[in-house]
């Protein structure tokens, strides 16, 4: 290893994990700030016209088995 001291590597290691932990710190803010703008938005209710309604389709049980 390298001839360095041990109160030289604690500095880096520290350094280091600040700058770290900085990064962290900014990016969590702007994370929470964006998700407190989603929930600010209004909620759009779907209309009943909207909704699509699945019916069974029309087959026979064999077709089904054969597919299987």
């Amino acid at each position: 290893m390298l001839n360095i001291n041990l109160a030289q590597q604690m500095t880096t290691f520290f350094s280091l994990l600040f700058i770290l932990l900085a990064i962290n710190a900014i990016l969590l803010i702007f994370s929470v700030n964006g998700a407190g703008e989603r929930f600010k938005k209004p909620i759009q209710r779907i209309s009943e016209t909207s909704i699509t309604k699945l019916l069974p389709r029309e087959a026979s049980e064999t077709e089904y088995k054969e597919a299987v």
